[in-house]
């Protein structure tokens, strides 16, 4: 292909591709001739999987180590407030929740749909997230150093290494006697 272009629209063919297969299960229920009161116990089991696109976990997020190896997640959060936001570690893992904004409540006045209103492209449903969990060992990260910035829409967490040689604090066990029965 000398001197020619070749150039397509990926977007466009991955809705396509997931219109197709939206249609065909739809169709698939349909051919097996599901009841109405069973299609809709499935529509109702999978209810939390229907806004996501194609079926990509909420929210989007990027998690990697450093060269000093922190580790760092980013959760893309845009149109939530920080407020709504909470990070806490509970043994080894970073749990993560968010409030999503109320309907209606930061959208632009006029931008919330009416009656026959017609979608072109419908990505954008922002949603709360309860407790995500991440594992981030006490024994490699120093947890009690994380930090964890919001800006533009994305929270960037990072939890630095621990240097090498260096344990976790520990505590003492106290070790009761056995009473003699009776006692």
């Amino acid at each position: 292909m000398t001197g020619k272009s070749f150039t397509f629209d990926l977007g466009r063919i991955m809705d396509e591709a997931f219109a197709w297969a939206q249609e065909f299960g739809e169709r698939f229920q349909e051919g097996l001739g599901f009841p109405e009161e069973l299609r809709e116990k499935l529509r109702e089991r999978f209810k939390s999987y229907e806004d996501l696109y194609p079926h990509y976990p909420y929210p989007p997020a990027n998690i990697y180590l450093t060269r000093d190896r922190s580790l760092v997640f980013e959760l893309a959060l845009a149109g939530f407030e920080e407020e709504g936001i909470s990070l806490e570690f509970r043994g080894d893992y970073l749990y993560f929740s968010a409030r999503a904004p109320q309907e209606g409540a930061a959208a632009p006045q006029g931008a919330e749909p009416g009656e026959g209103v017609q979608f072109f492209k419908r990505r954008l449903r922002l949603k709360s997230i309860e407790e995500q969990r991440y594992y981030v060992p006490a024994d490699k990260f120093e947890q009690s150093k994380v930090q964890a910035r919001f800006r533009a829409g994305l929270l960037r967490v990072t939890v630095p290494a621990r240097l090498e040689g260096q344990k976790p604090p520990g505590f003492k066990v106290n070790i009761m006697g056995e009473e003699a029965p009776g006692a």
